[in-house]
């Protein structure tokens, strides 16, 4: 079994590193929803994220700084980003978008946990991830966890749609969490930026057609730092984790983001400490230990694969001969041939490690 500490500087600290960043603008967008409308701010988050990572991609190449130390999104990798993009970035939030027109705030808060969940199942059951009881068991601590935390005291449907537009956009998101780790070796800052500025000039377009202005100069670069951060580091860290643990672990560590949006709007808008909230971060950290502590060891063979993607030459995998044309230094990212292997080691359904059991 893992400590904790050894889990933290692996995979699962980026995951939670992303659900404290996403979670963290969920409180502070709030406060600027006295300035705009959810659908113009949406897009503008997504905007914000998209621009902003594309200002760091620049100061990155002038500086020189990481060259070729990822790799760039190629042949098929485009139709997986693309499919990810319309499912998450479009599908999604309009889905979201109607539903919330239909729905009673409470019933939408507790459907909005389905997104972990349906990450959780197509990982395990379509894409063939492997999981165990005590995977499994840390998904229902922590998706319960959830649903305490959003948890109003009642729960009314009064109609169909509303409900079945908001699992819709829960579904679409699930779809883009699994799609992205198809893309996840490739370089993450590419893969974010482009998800936000298409998510972005769609949904800005779409709050204009339904008659939303733009709002002051001032919210719209608050929205801008939010997004930024809050969906675009953040999005950055969760393919990095995707690359790492795999999508259902990810997903997992991930649906803390509404607890640490608690903490924030507890810390910052001096909202109350609750029952609700304790009994949550309670179920939520039971979770997370269960996730951190695991180890899955046992003999696997990999058959001979050619890739190209971020990595070391650590003892397991990345033992190859260079040419002389690599970029120097490590990490490093260039095309390498990884010889058929059977051998036994600790190990996550990383992009190394996606065999059956």
């Amino acid at each position: 079994m893992r400590s904790p500490v050894e889990a933290l500087s692996s995979g699962a600290g980026l995951a939670l590193l992303s659900a404290l960043l996403f979670g963290a603008s969920t409180p502070l967008a709030k406060l600027l929803l006295r300035e705009v409308d959810p659908w113009m701010l949406a897009g503008l988050l997504y905007l914000g994220s998209g621009l902003g990572l594309i200002a760091v991609r620049t100061l990155l190449r002038a500086l020189g700084a990481g060259a070729r130390s990822e790799a760039a999104i190629r042949g098929d990798g485009w139709i997986w980003l693309a499919l990810a993009t319309l499912s998450g970035g479009v599908i999604g939030p309009v889905l979201l978008m109607v539903g919330l027109a239909h729905t009673v705030a409470t019933a939408a808060a507790l459907l909005l946990n389905l997104e972990g969940v349906l990450t959780a199942l197509l990982a395990w059951f379509v894409f063939r991830e492997n999981f165990d009881r005590r995977i499994a068991l840390g998904m229902v601590a922590i998706v319960t966890g959830g649903v305490v935390l959003t948890w109003g005291g009642r729960l009314i449907l009064s109609t169909l749609l509303g409900p079945f537009m908001i699992a819709g956009a829960c579904l679409a998101w699930a779809v883009d969490n699994n799609l992205t780790r198809k893309v996840s070796q490739m370089d993450p800052i590419q893969i974010a930026l482009l998800k936000g500025c298409v998510a972005g000039v769609v949904n800005v377009g779409i709050a204009i057609g339904f008659g939303s202005a733009l709002p002051p100069l001032g919210v719209l670069g608050a929205a801008g730092v939010v997004g930024f951060a809050g969906y675009g580091v953040s999005l950055v860290l969760f393919v990095v984790a995707l690359r790492h643990i795999g999508t259902a672990r990810t997903g997992a560590y991930f649906l803390l983001a509404p607890f640490f949006g608690g903490l924030v709007a507890v810390l910052l808008l001096r909202e109350p400490v609750t029952v609700q909230i304790v009994v949550a971060g309670s179920l939520m950290a039971f979770g997370v230990w269960l996730h951190l502590t695991e180890r899955h060891e046992h003999e696997h063979s990999h058959d001979e694969t050619a890739h190209e993607h971020r990595h070391m030459h650590d003892q397991h995998h990345h033992q190859h001969n260079h040419d002389g044309t690599e970029p120097p230094g490590e990490p490093h990212s260039h095309w390498h041939v990884h010889a058929r292997l059977r051998h036994s080691h600790a190990h996550f359904p990383d992009i190394h490690h996606r065999h059956e059991h």
